[in-house]
């Protein structure tokens, strides 16, 4: 089979890059698959592809950008050039950009696949009918929100002509079921990128690291954070460092610069800045905790499935996705009530000052992450395809 993946890709900046690297990263050892075909976003720097294992041919098409109008010409036309035997989209609502009109025409390529018979299924991380638009930094102008809830449910029915839609949480089939009454949809786990065998939950000499990862400045926002950290340093006289890990989401340009600003006089406060993918393994594994200081959730989280397979201890509060993970999917961690300071700060202190319940929370999350691989993930989407092709027959 030569499979295409319409993706953004590494060295991307551009949102679900490093999920694309590891599904090819998994898809590429598949005897399944002869080629594998990557319709990605264009980048200065060359794609990563620099893999230990030898796997099948991979050809790289950088066929799109962020922002374009063209979006929909350029892929259609990289399609017809490679001629794959089924298209998987990896996508989310502000996939191909975070302007409403070129982000709209993107999300209409599986429907073009479907005109042109290609076999296609859609990763999607994400559905509107579960996003707070105005925490997740779309719109806090509420006729606005009735316009992009009316967008957001025209383009879903849109995603739905794909022959399948897949969803990573059970109550998003749910939803989408009832509203727009397809069968064509299933959930299929996000999946573990990296399995380390047996993490070791010993910490580096030095301070303990308080960790966060993602793209910050909508509803990831770090002010609290680090306040809670603070709090914790004179609460217990406790060596902690904050690592503020990842960069700004496209939509709040010059966050965490302002963040850095209003808290410069705060000790042992690092900002890595973008984290590239060899960084990700020993900013992990020399983390304490993994902090998700999150107002809402937009979908299951790729962070939360990274701290399980490094066996990292999480706090996180008990709201929408993050808190269905934990009773779906079996992830523990300290819980704390969203914007609320002194309740992120006892979060923490109850990790940091009892040694064998952090160990605990470490064990429990990495269990939970090894019972969905990456290679696991990718053989129910062969299967899938599978199943689709035949039915085409």
């Amino acid at each position: 089979m030569k499979l295409a993946i319409v993706t953004a890709y590494p060295p991307s900046k551009v949102t679900l890059n490093e999920y694309a690297y590891h599904l090819v990263k998994s898809f590429r050892l598949k005897e399944k698959i002869t080629e594998l075909i990557l319709l990605t976003d264009v980048t200065n720097d060359e794609k990563d592809l620099d893999f230990e294992e030898d796997g099948c041919k991979i050809t790289v098409k950088e066929c799109w950008k962020f922002n374009s109008y063209t979006n929909v010409l350029n892929v259609t036309k990289a399609i017809n050039q490679t001629k794959p035997d089924a298209i998987l989209y990896n996508l989310q609502f502000m996939k191909f950009g975070d302007k409403k009109v070129a982000a709209a025409l993107g999300l209409t390529l599986p429907w073009v696949c479907k005109i042109k018979n290609i076999p296609t299924i859609v990763l999607l991380h994400n559905i509107l009918e579960q996003v707070d638009l105005e925490s997740a930094g779309f719109t806090s102008n509420k006729i606005a929100q009735k316009v992009y809830n009316f967008i957001g449910t025209s383009l879903t029915r849109l995603i739905l002509k794909a022959d399948l839609v897949a969803v990573t949480m059970d109550k998003y089939v749910v939803t989408l079921k009832n509203k727009y009454k397809k069968d064509s949809v299933k959930m299929i786990p996000h999946g573990t990128f990296e399995i380390p065998e047996n993490p070791s939950q010993d910490l580096p000499e030095g301070p303990m690291k308080i960790m966060t990862f993602g793209k910050f400045g909508t509803y990831k926002k770090v002010e609290s954070m680090i306040e809670a950290v603070e709090i914790v340093r004179s609460q217990t006289g406790l060596d902690l460092e904050i690592v503020i890990a990842g960069t700004d989401n496209p939509n709040v340009p010059g966050y965490l610069d302002s963040v850095k600003k209003k808290y410069q006089n705060v000790p042992q406060l690092t900002f890595t800045g973008y984290v590239e993918e060899v960084e990700v393994a020993p900013l992990f594994t020399e983390s304490a905790v993994v902090v998700f200081p999150y107002t809402s959730t937009t979908g299951s989280s790729g962070v939360l499935h990274q701290a399980g397979s490094y066996g990292r201890a999480v706090v996180m509060p008990n709201l929408g996705d993050l808190a269905t993970l934990i009773i779906d999917e079996g992830y523990r961690g300290e819980f704390f009530e969203p914007e609320s300071v002194p309740s992120l700060a006892k979060a923490i202190k109850a990790i940091v000052t009892n040694d064998e319940y952090r160990k605990e929370l470490g064990e429990t999350n990495y269990k939970a992450a090894t019972a969905f691989p990456m290679g696991r993930i990718t053989d129910i989407y062969l299967e899938e395809f599978k199943k689709i092709i035949e039915s085409k027959k």
